[in-house]
Protein backbone atom coordinates (compact mmCIF):
# COMPACT_ATOMS: atom_id res chain seq x y z
CA UNK A 1 0.00 0.00 0.00
CA UNK A 2 2.83 2.41 1.23
CA UNK A 3 4.62 1.44 -2.40
CA UNK A 4 1.32 2.31 -4.09
CA UNK A 5 0.63 5.95 -2.75
CA UNK A 6 4.44 6.52 -3.18
CA UNK A 7 4.00 5.52 -7.27
CA UNK A 8 0.65 7.70 -7.14
CA UNK A 9 2.81 11.07 -5.68
CA UNK A 10 5.73 10.61 -7.94
CA UNK A 11 2.73 10.24 -11.19
CA UNK A 12 1.21 13.34 -9.50
CA UNK A 13 4.54 15.27 -9.22
CA UNK A 14 5.55 14.16 -12.43
CA UNK A 15 1.82 15.37 -14.25
CA UNK A 16 2.49 18.53 -12.68
CA UNK A 17 5.62 19.23 -14.08
CA UNK A 18 4.70 18.35 -17.29
CA UNK A 19 1.64 21.08 -16.87
CA UNK A 20 3.95 23.33 -15.41
CA UNK A 21 6.33 22.48 -18.19
CA UNK A 22 3.50 23.47 -20.74
CA UNK A 23 2.63 26.61 -18.93
CA UNK A 24 5.50 27.81 -18.60
CA UNK A 25 6.72 27.57 -22.29
CA UNK A 26 3.57 28.95 -22.96
CA UNK A 27 4.25 31.80 -21.44
CA UNK A 28 7.93 32.20 -22.58
CA UNK A 29 7.14 32.20 -26.14
CA UNK A 30 3.97 34.34 -25.19
CA UNK A 31 6.29 36.74 -24.05
CA UNK A 32 8.95 36.02 -27.37
CA UNK A 33 5.99 37.30 -29.68
CA UNK A 34 5.23 40.07 -27.55
CA UNK A 35 8.85 41.01 -27.56
CA UNK A 36 8.30 41.02 -31.67
CA UNK A 37 5.17 43.07 -31.76
CA UNK A 38 7.36 45.86 -29.17
CA UNK A 39 10.31 45.28 -31.76
CA UNK A 40 7.72 46.36 -34.56
CA UNK A 41 7.02 49.48 -33.03
CA UNK A 42 10.78 50.43 -31.55
CA UNK A 43 11.70 49.72 -35.44
CA UNK A 44 8.78 52.53 -36.26
CA UNK A 45 9.98 54.47 -34.51
CA UNK A 46 13.36 54.79 -35.52
CA UNK A 47 12.68 54.34 -39.41
CA UNK A 48 10.37 56.90 -38.83
CA UNK A 49 12.77 59.31 -36.21
CA UNK A 50 12.54 63.32 -37.05
CA UNK A 51 15.40 64.57 -35.37
CA UNK A 52 15.94 68.84 -35.38
CA UNK A 53 18.87 67.80 -37.43
CA UNK A 54 16.80 65.85 -40.07
CA UNK A 55 14.31 68.35 -40.21
CA UNK A 56 16.60 71.32 -41.35
CA UNK A 57 18.20 69.23 -43.90
CA UNK A 58 14.45 68.34 -45.41
CA UNK A 59 13.94 72.51 -45.00
CA UNK A 60 17.27 73.13 -47.05
CA UNK A 61 16.13 70.37 -49.60
CA UNK A 62 13.00 72.24 -49.91
CA UNK A 63 14.29 75.49 -50.36
CA UNK A 64 17.02 74.11 -52.69
CA UNK A 65 14.24 71.96 -55.11
CA UNK A 66 12.13 75.10 -54.91
CA UNK A 67 15.08 77.33 -56.72
CA UNK A 68 15.39 74.32 -59.39
CA UNK A 69 11.78 74.35 -60.08
CA UNK A 70 11.92 78.04 -60.81
CA UNK A 71 15.19 77.98 -62.66
CA UNK A 72 13.48 75.66 -65.17
CA UNK A 73 10.45 73.40 -66.39
CA UNK A 74 11.48 70.04 -65.27
CA UNK A 75 14.50 70.74 -63.30
CA UNK A 76 12.68 69.83 -60.23
CA UNK A 77 10.15 67.64 -58.45
CA UNK A 78 8.18 70.41 -57.60
CA UNK A 79 6.43 72.12 -60.54
CA UNK A 80 6.48 75.43 -59.30
CA UNK A 81 3.67 77.04 -61.78
CA UNK A 82 2.87 80.04 -62.75
CA UNK A 83 -0.34 81.49 -61.94
CA UNK A 84 -0.42 84.82 -62.82
CA UNK A 85 -1.98 86.36 -60.32
CA UNK A 86 0.26 89.07 -59.22
CA UNK A 87 -2.19 91.30 -57.06
CA UNK A 88 -3.23 89.69 -53.30
CA UNK A 89 -6.63 90.96 -52.21
CA UNK A 90 -6.21 93.78 -49.28
CA UNK A 91 -9.44 94.70 -48.57
CA UNK A 92 -9.92 98.00 -50.48
CA UNK A 93 -11.58 95.62 -52.97
CA UNK A 94 -15.72 96.92 -53.66
CA UNK A 95 -18.48 95.49 -55.67
CA UNK A 96 -20.90 92.52 -56.15
CA UNK A 97 -18.07 89.30 -57.21
CA UNK A 98 -19.13 85.56 -57.90
CA UNK A 99 -16.95 82.41 -57.72
CA UNK A 100 -17.53 79.26 -59.16
CA UNK A 101 -15.88 75.58 -57.20
CA UNK A 102 -15.23 73.13 -59.46
CA UNK A 103 -13.39 70.01 -58.02
CA UNK A 104 -14.79 66.84 -57.78
CA UNK A 105 -18.19 65.50 -58.19
CA UNK A 106 -20.46 68.89 -56.91
CA UNK A 107 -19.80 72.39 -57.36
CA UNK A 108 -20.49 75.35 -55.74
CA UNK A 109 -21.51 78.99 -56.86
CA UNK A 110 -20.65 81.56 -54.41
CA UNK A 111 -21.27 85.21 -53.84
CA UNK A 112 -19.86 87.92 -51.96
CA UNK A 113 -20.46 91.92 -51.83
CA UNK A 114 -17.42 93.56 -50.74
CA UNK A 115 -17.52 97.05 -49.46
CA UNK A 116 -14.01 98.75 -49.85
CA UNK A 117 -12.86 98.21 -46.06
CA UNK A 118 -11.67 94.61 -44.44
CA UNK A 119 -14.05 92.58 -42.78
CA UNK A 120 -13.03 90.08 -40.35
CA UNK A 121 -16.48 88.16 -41.49
CA UNK A 122 -17.32 88.18 -45.08
CA UNK A 123 -20.40 87.52 -45.99
CA UNK A 124 -21.57 85.53 -49.10
CA UNK A 125 -24.37 83.20 -50.14
CA UNK A 126 -23.97 79.87 -51.23
CA UNK A 127 -25.47 77.78 -53.25
CA UNK A 128 -24.42 73.70 -54.22
CA UNK A 129 -25.02 71.68 -56.70
CA UNK A 130 -24.38 67.77 -57.60
CA UNK A 131 -23.08 67.34 -60.93
CA UNK A 132 -24.99 63.84 -63.09
CA UNK A 133 -22.49 61.31 -63.62
CA UNK A 134 -23.41 61.04 -67.28
CA UNK A 135 -22.34 65.19 -67.52
CA UNK A 136 -18.50 63.93 -66.14
CA UNK A 137 -18.08 61.03 -69.18
CA UNK A 138 -20.22 63.45 -71.84
CA UNK A 139 -19.50 66.45 -73.86
CA UNK A 140 -17.45 69.45 -72.36
CA UNK A 141 -20.44 71.52 -74.17
CA UNK A 142 -22.55 69.56 -71.81
CA UNK A 143 -21.07 69.97 -68.61
CA UNK A 144 -20.49 73.53 -68.62
CA UNK A 145 -23.91 74.58 -70.18
CA UNK A 146 -25.21 72.79 -66.85
CA UNK A 147 -22.81 74.87 -64.85
CA UNK A 148 -23.70 77.98 -66.69
CA UNK A 149 -27.52 77.27 -66.44
CA UNK A 150 -26.91 76.24 -62.25
CA UNK A 151 -25.00 79.65 -62.18
CA UNK A 152 -28.13 81.86 -63.87
CA UNK A 153 -30.46 80.53 -61.66
CA UNK A 154 -28.29 81.54 -58.75
CA UNK A 155 -27.86 84.95 -60.09
CA UNK A 156 -31.49 85.77 -60.92
CA UNK A 157 -32.26 84.11 -57.49
CA UNK A 158 -30.23 86.83 -55.58
CA UNK A 159 -31.74 89.62 -57.88
CA UNK A 160 -28.55 90.58 -59.87
CA UNK A 161 -29.19 89.37 -63.17
CA UNK A 162 -30.47 92.98 -63.89
CA UNK A 163 -26.91 94.56 -62.79
CA UNK A 164 -25.52 92.64 -65.35
CA UNK A 165 -25.83 94.73 -68.44
CA UNK A 166 -23.98 95.22 -71.24
CA UNK A 167 -21.77 98.32 -70.18
CA UNK A 168 -20.64 96.04 -66.44
CA UNK A 169 -20.01 92.75 -66.97
CA UNK A 170 -20.24 90.07 -64.10
CA UNK A 171 -16.76 89.44 -62.33
CA UNK A 172 -16.20 85.54 -61.45
CA UNK A 173 -13.67 83.65 -59.95
CA UNK A 174 -13.11 80.24 -61.20
CA UNK A 175 -11.79 77.64 -58.99
CA UNK A 176 -10.87 74.55 -61.32
CA UNK A 177 -9.13 71.81 -59.04
CA UNK A 178 -7.62 69.81 -62.08
CA UNK A 179 -4.13 69.85 -63.59
CA UNK A 180 -4.29 72.91 -65.48
CA UNK A 181 -1.43 74.77 -67.47
CA UNK A 182 -2.25 78.70 -66.85
CA UNK A 183 -1.41 80.65 -69.50
CA UNK A 184 -2.75 84.57 -67.75
CA UNK A 185 -4.49 84.87 -64.43
CA UNK A 186 -7.75 84.20 -66.04
CA UNK A 187 -6.80 81.42 -68.55
CA UNK A 188 -5.41 77.70 -68.87
CA UNK A 189 -5.66 74.96 -70.84
CA UNK A 190 -6.63 71.13 -69.27
CA UNK A 191 -3.81 68.90 -69.16
CA UNK A 192 -5.94 65.94 -67.64
CA UNK A 193 -8.94 65.27 -66.00
CA UNK A 194 -9.30 63.29 -62.46
CA UNK A 195 -11.23 62.38 -59.81
CA UNK A 196 -14.17 60.66 -61.79
CA UNK A 197 -14.24 62.62 -64.69
CA UNK A 198 -13.12 61.68 -68.53
CA UNK A 199 -14.25 64.02 -71.20
CA UNK A 200 -12.48 63.75 -73.91
CA UNK A 201 -12.90 66.70 -75.71
CA UNK A 202 -11.68 68.97 -73.44
CA UNK A 203 -7.86 67.71 -72.37
CA UNK A 204 -5.92 70.52 -74.32
CA UNK A 205 -8.67 73.47 -74.46
CA UNK A 206 -8.72 76.46 -72.90
CA UNK A 207 -11.42 76.20 -69.68
CA UNK A 208 -12.24 79.59 -69.07
CA UNK A 209 -13.26 80.45 -72.59
CA UNK A 210 -15.00 77.06 -72.33
CA UNK A 211 -17.50 78.93 -69.26
CA UNK A 212 -17.40 81.88 -70.85
CA UNK A 213 -19.36 80.82 -74.01
CA UNK A 214 -21.59 78.51 -72.10
CA UNK A 215 -22.47 81.57 -70.42
CA UNK A 216 -22.75 83.39 -72.91
CA UNK A 217 -25.20 80.68 -74.54
CA UNK A 218 -27.53 80.83 -71.25
CA UNK A 219 -27.89 85.13 -71.70
CA UNK A 220 -25.04 85.43 -68.57
CA UNK A 221 -22.93 88.46 -69.01
CA UNK A 222 -20.29 87.34 -67.17
CA UNK A 223 -16.62 86.53 -67.30
CA UNK A 224 -13.81 85.07 -65.74
CA UNK A 225 -11.47 87.26 -63.70
CA UNK A 226 -9.12 84.55 -62.62
CA UNK A 227 -8.92 80.89 -63.05
CA UNK A 228 -7.23 79.74 -60.28
CA UNK A 229 -6.66 76.37 -57.58
CA UNK A 230 -7.73 75.85 -54.28
CA UNK A 231 -4.57 76.59 -52.70
CA UNK A 232 -4.41 80.02 -54.41
CA UNK A 233 -7.60 80.65 -53.22
CA UNK A 234 -6.73 80.01 -49.39
CA UNK A 235 -3.66 82.61 -50.15
CA UNK A 236 -6.27 85.30 -51.63
CA UNK A 237 -8.33 84.90 -48.78
CA UNK A 238 -5.63 85.15 -45.99
CA UNK A 239 -3.85 87.82 -47.70
CA UNK A 240 -7.50 89.54 -47.60
CA UNK A 241 -7.56 89.18 -44.07
CA UNK A 242 -3.92 90.00 -42.65
CA UNK A 243 -1.49 91.46 -45.81
CA UNK A 244 1.29 89.98 -43.95
CA UNK A 245 0.14 86.70 -45.60
CA UNK A 246 3.15 85.32 -47.91
CA UNK A 247 2.34 81.42 -48.37
CA UNK A 248 -0.80 78.84 -48.19
CA UNK A 249 -0.48 75.23 -46.99
CA UNK A 250 -3.66 73.06 -47.81
CA UNK A 251 -3.41 69.82 -45.29
CA UNK A 252 -6.05 67.74 -45.43
CA UNK A 253 -6.94 64.18 -47.52
CA UNK A 254 -4.34 65.35 -50.27
CA UNK A 255 -1.83 68.53 -49.98
CA UNK A 256 -0.45 71.89 -51.28
CA UNK A 257 1.24 75.10 -50.89
CA UNK A 258 1.52 78.16 -52.79
CA UNK A 259 2.94 81.22 -51.76
CA UNK A 260 4.75 84.96 -53.10
CA UNK A 261 7.13 84.88 -54.92
CA UNK A 262 9.39 87.47 -56.41
CA UNK A 263 9.22 87.92 -60.10
CA UNK A 264 12.95 88.28 -60.48
CA UNK A 265 13.43 85.21 -59.24
CA UNK A 266 11.01 83.34 -61.55
CA UNK A 267 14.18 82.68 -64.22
CA UNK A 268 12.27 80.18 -66.45
CA UNK A 269 10.31 83.17 -67.98
CA UNK A 270 12.76 85.93 -67.80
CA UNK A 271 10.31 87.84 -70.25
CA UNK A 272 7.67 87.79 -67.16
CA UNK A 273 6.16 91.10 -66.15
CA UNK A 274 4.16 92.44 -63.24
CA UNK A 275 2.75 95.50 -62.08
CA UNK A 276 3.11 94.42 -58.52
CA UNK A 277 6.77 92.69 -59.12
CA UNK A 278 5.77 89.69 -57.46
CA UNK A 279 3.93 86.21 -58.20
CA UNK A 280 1.93 83.79 -56.50
CA UNK A 281 3.68 80.61 -57.30
CA UNK A 282 1.53 77.18 -57.25
CA UNK A 283 4.49 74.54 -55.74
CA UNK A 284 2.41 71.25 -56.39
CA UNK A 285 4.65 70.44 -53.41
CA UNK A 286 2.78 66.95 -52.54
CA UNK A 287 5.55 65.47 -55.11
CA UNK A 288 8.42 66.89 -52.95
CA UNK A 289 11.40 64.18 -52.54
CA UNK A 290 14.49 64.07 -51.27
CA UNK A 291 16.77 61.09 -49.29
CA UNK A 292 16.55 62.75 -46.09
CA UNK A 293 12.93 62.13 -45.67
CA UNK A 294 12.09 59.17 -43.70
CA UNK A 295 10.97 56.33 -45.03
CA UNK A 296 9.08 53.18 -43.62
CA UNK A 297 8.70 49.74 -45.52
CA UNK A 298 4.97 50.70 -45.27
CA UNK A 299 5.71 53.28 -47.35
CA UNK A 300 7.56 51.33 -49.60
CA UNK A 301 4.50 48.91 -49.89
CA UNK A 302 1.83 51.54 -49.81
CA UNK A 303 3.78 53.71 -53.07
CA UNK A 304 4.48 50.32 -54.91
CA UNK A 305 -0.01 49.10 -54.17
CA UNK A 306 -0.98 52.94 -55.19
CA UNK A 307 -2.13 53.70 -58.61
CA UNK A 308 0.51 56.74 -59.12
CA UNK A 309 4.26 54.81 -58.06
CA UNK A 310 7.16 56.96 -57.72
CA UNK A 311 4.76 60.04 -57.42
CA UNK A 312 3.28 62.76 -55.05
CA UNK A 313 5.74 60.94 -52.18
CA UNK A 314 5.99 63.69 -49.74
CA UNK A 315 1.74 63.45 -49.99
CA UNK A 316 1.91 60.05 -49.36
CA UNK A 317 3.84 60.51 -45.92
CA UNK A 318 2.12 63.69 -44.38
CA UNK A 319 -1.72 64.02 -45.82
CA UNK A 320 -4.48 62.54 -44.70
CA UNK A 321 -5.64 59.82 -47.27
CA UNK A 322 -2.20 57.78 -46.18
CA UNK A 323 -1.80 58.38 -42.36
CA UNK A 324 -4.93 55.54 -41.85
CA UNK A 325 -3.31 53.04 -44.33
CA UNK A 326 0.21 53.33 -43.15
CA UNK A 327 -1.29 52.72 -39.62
CA UNK A 328 -3.07 49.69 -40.75
CA UNK A 329 -0.41 48.13 -42.27
CA UNK A 330 1.82 48.68 -39.61
CA UNK A 331 -0.90 46.96 -37.36
CA UNK A 332 -0.83 43.75 -40.25
CA UNK A 333 2.62 43.45 -39.36
CA UNK A 334 2.25 43.49 -35.63
CA UNK A 335 -0.73 40.63 -36.24
CA UNK A 336 2.09 38.26 -38.13
CA UNK A 337 4.43 38.17 -35.61
CA UNK A 338 1.98 37.52 -32.54
CA UNK A 339 -1.50 36.08 -32.40
CA UNK A 340 -2.66 39.60 -30.76
CA UNK A 341 -5.83 39.49 -33.05
CA UNK A 342 -6.87 35.49 -33.03
CA UNK A 343 -8.66 35.25 -35.17
CA UNK A 344 -7.26 38.08 -37.53
CA UNK A 345 -10.16 39.67 -39.33
CA UNK A 346 -10.11 39.54 -42.77
CA UNK A 347 -11.18 43.33 -43.02
CA UNK A 348 -7.39 44.16 -41.71
CA UNK A 349 -6.21 43.34 -45.13
CA UNK A 350 -8.38 45.94 -46.89
CA UNK A 351 -6.53 48.79 -48.23
CA UNK A 352 -7.44 52.68 -46.33
CA UNK A 353 -10.37 50.94 -44.38
CA UNK A 354 -8.94 52.18 -41.89
CA UNK A 355 -9.25 56.30 -42.50
CA UNK A 356 -7.77 58.87 -40.82
CA UNK A 357 -10.23 60.34 -38.68
CA UNK A 358 -10.36 57.33 -37.21
CA UNK A 359 -6.60 57.33 -36.45
CA UNK A 360 -7.47 60.61 -34.76
CA UNK A 361 -9.97 59.58 -32.60
CA UNK A 362 -7.83 56.50 -31.49
CA UNK A 363 -4.78 58.60 -30.80
CA UNK A 364 -6.78 61.22 -29.11
CA UNK A 365 -8.64 59.01 -26.62
CA UNK A 366 -7.96 59.71 -23.33
CA UNK A 367 -10.45 57.55 -21.91
CA UNK A 368 -8.39 55.36 -19.15
CA UNK A 369 -9.85 52.20 -20.30
CA UNK A 370 -9.08 53.19 -24.64
CA UNK A 371 -12.98 52.72 -24.73
CA UNK A 372 -12.83 54.65 -28.18
CA UNK A 373 -9.92 51.99 -29.65
CA UNK A 374 -11.91 49.32 -28.41
CA UNK A 375 -15.07 50.81 -30.16
CA UNK A 376 -12.98 51.61 -33.58
CA UNK A 377 -11.25 48.31 -33.78
CA UNK A 378 -14.32 46.24 -32.90
CA UNK A 379 -17.16 48.39 -35.26
CA UNK A 380 -14.45 48.70 -37.99
CA UNK A 381 -12.17 46.29 -38.16
CA UNK A 382 -14.07 43.66 -36.83
CA UNK A 383 -11.00 43.08 -34.13
CA UNK A 384 -13.12 41.99 -30.65
CA UNK A 385 -11.63 41.41 -27.30
CA UNK A 386 -8.38 43.63 -28.34
CA UNK A 387 -6.33 43.35 -24.35
CA UNK A 388 -5.59 47.04 -22.86
CA UNK A 389 -1.72 46.61 -23.27
CA UNK A 390 -2.57 46.22 -26.79
CA UNK A 391 -5.05 49.33 -27.42
CA UNK A 392 -1.79 50.98 -25.73
CA UNK A 393 0.51 49.64 -28.59
CA UNK A 394 -2.18 50.88 -31.16
CA UNK A 395 -2.54 54.47 -29.93
CA UNK A 396 1.46 54.61 -30.15
CA UNK A 397 1.53 53.59 -33.80
CA UNK A 398 -0.91 56.43 -34.49
CA UNK A 399 1.01 58.40 -32.79
CA UNK A 400 4.61 57.76 -34.01
CA UNK A 401 2.88 58.06 -38.15
CA UNK A 402 1.17 61.47 -37.07
CA UNK A 403 4.13 62.90 -35.65
CA UNK A 404 6.29 62.26 -38.15
CA UNK A 405 3.56 63.92 -40.67
CA UNK A 406 3.29 66.84 -38.70
CA UNK A 407 7.08 67.21 -38.12
CA UNK A 408 7.46 67.11 -42.11
CA UNK A 409 4.63 69.25 -42.85
CA UNK A 410 6.71 71.81 -40.62
CA UNK A 411 9.63 71.28 -42.37
CA UNK A 412 8.01 72.05 -45.81
CA UNK A 413 6.48 75.24 -44.47
CA UNK A 414 10.05 76.47 -42.97
CA UNK A 415 11.73 75.51 -46.24
CA UNK A 416 9.06 77.77 -48.38
CA UNK A 417 10.30 80.63 -45.52
CA UNK A 418 13.92 79.98 -46.23
CA UNK A 419 13.54 80.24 -49.97
CA UNK A 420 11.88 84.14 -49.92
CA UNK A 421 13.93 85.01 -46.32
CA UNK A 422 11.51 84.82 -44.15
CA UNK A 423 12.87 82.17 -41.74
CA UNK A 424 15.57 84.52 -40.03
CA UNK A 425 18.46 82.97 -41.72
CA UNK A 426 18.38 85.46 -45.44
CA UNK A 427 16.97 83.13 -47.65
CA UNK A 428 18.41 80.35 -49.60
CA UNK A 429 21.00 83.24 -51.44
CA UNK A 430 21.47 85.12 -48.35
CA UNK A 431 24.85 85.34 -46.00
CA UNK A 432 23.43 87.53 -43.25
CA UNK A 433 22.94 85.10 -39.77
CA UNK A 434 20.34 85.80 -37.71
CA UNK A 435 21.58 88.27 -35.44
CA UNK A 436 22.17 90.96 -37.90
CA UNK A 437 18.43 90.93 -39.54
CA UNK A 438 14.99 92.11 -38.23
CA UNK A 439 12.74 89.35 -38.59
CA UNK A 440 9.69 90.29 -40.21
CA UNK A 441 6.09 89.38 -39.04
CA UNK A 442 5.17 86.06 -41.81
CA UNK A 443 1.88 84.70 -41.87
CA UNK A 444 0.82 81.26 -43.16
CA UNK A 445 -2.17 80.49 -44.12
CA UNK A 446 -3.71 77.34 -43.30
CA UNK A 447 -6.32 74.79 -44.59
CA UNK A 448 -7.75 71.28 -44.27
CA UNK A 449 -8.96 69.09 -42.14
CA UNK A 450 -5.86 67.23 -41.04
CA UNK A 451 -4.67 70.51 -39.71
CA UNK A 452 -8.15 71.95 -38.07
CA UNK A 453 -9.73 68.90 -36.90
CA UNK A 454 -6.41 66.88 -35.23
CA UNK A 455 -5.41 68.60 -32.27
CA UNK A 456 -2.43 66.13 -31.80
CA UNK A 457 -1.14 66.63 -35.62
CA UNK A 458 -1.47 70.53 -35.03
CA UNK A 459 0.23 70.68 -31.43
CA UNK A 460 3.17 68.47 -33.18
CA UNK A 461 3.33 70.82 -36.30
CA UNK A 462 3.49 73.97 -33.88
CA UNK A 463 6.02 72.33 -31.95
CA UNK A 464 8.76 71.10 -35.09
CA UNK A 465 8.25 74.69 -36.22
CA UNK A 466 9.48 76.31 -33.19
CA UNK A 467 12.45 73.74 -33.10
CA UNK A 468 13.66 74.19 -36.47
CA UNK A 469 13.52 78.28 -36.11
CA UNK A 470 14.39 78.22 -32.49
CA UNK A 471 11.52 80.58 -30.23
CA UNK A 472 13.13 84.16 -31.21
CA UNK A 473 12.21 83.28 -35.17
CA UNK A 474 9.46 81.17 -34.49
CA UNK A 475 7.57 83.89 -32.32
CA UNK A 476 7.12 85.94 -35.61
CA UNK A 477 5.61 83.19 -37.55
CA UNK A 478 2.09 82.56 -37.70
CA UNK A 479 0.06 80.07 -38.80
CA UNK A 480 -3.81 81.51 -39.69
CA UNK A 481 -6.73 79.26 -40.73
CA UNK A 482 -8.61 80.80 -43.41
CA UNK A 483 -12.02 78.39 -44.05
CA UNK A 484 -13.30 78.05 -47.69
CA UNK A 485 -10.38 79.52 -49.11
CA UNK A 486 -11.11 77.46 -52.41
CA UNK A 487 -14.62 79.64 -53.23
CA UNK A 488 -14.23 82.62 -50.98
CA UNK A 489 -10.47 83.35 -52.06
CA UNK A 490 -11.63 82.93 -55.95
CA UNK A 491 -14.23 85.69 -55.47
CA UNK A 492 -11.29 88.11 -53.66
CA UNK A 493 -9.36 87.35 -56.70
CA UNK A 494 -11.81 88.35 -59.38
CA UNK A 495 -12.44 91.51 -57.10
CA UNK A 496 -8.30 92.00 -57.27
CA UNK A 497 -7.95 91.65 -60.86
CA UNK A 498 -11.64 93.18 -61.72
CA UNK A 499 -9.97 96.74 -62.21
CA UNK A 500 -7.99 95.24 -65.54
CA UNK A 501 -9.36 95.46 -68.80
CA UNK A 502 -6.58 93.16 -69.86
CA UNK A 503 -4.73 90.69 -67.63
CA UNK A 504 -1.98 92.39 -66.13
CA UNK A 505 0.71 89.57 -66.88
CA UNK A 506 2.01 89.25 -70.10
CA UNK A 507 5.30 87.50 -71.24
CA UNK A 508 7.57 89.59 -73.93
Amino acid sequence: MGKLAVGLAVGVAVAACAVATVVVGRRIRSRRKWRRVVGVLKELEQSCETTVGRLRQVVDAMAVEMHAGLASDGGSKLKMLLTFVDKLPNGSEKGTYYALDLGGTNFRVLRVKLEGTRSSTLEHDVYRQAIPQDLMTGSSEDLFDFIASSLKEFVEREGDISELSLDRRGELGFTFSFPVKQMSVSSGTLLKWTKGFSIEDMVGREIAGCLENAMTRKGLNMRVAALVNDSVGSLALGHYHDTDTVAAVIIGTGTNACYLERTDAIIKSQGLLTTSGGMVVNMEWGNFWSSHLPRTLYDIELDADSPNPNDQGFEKLISGMYLGDVVRRVIVRMSQESDIFDPISSKLSMPFILRTPLIAAMHEDDSPDLEEVRRILRDNLEILDVPLKVRKLIVKVCDVVTRRAARLAAAGIVGILKKIGRDGSGGIAGGRSRSDQKMRRTVVAMEGGLYTGYTMFRDYLHEALTEILGEDIAQHVIIKVTEDGSAMGAALLAASHSSYPVDSVQLL
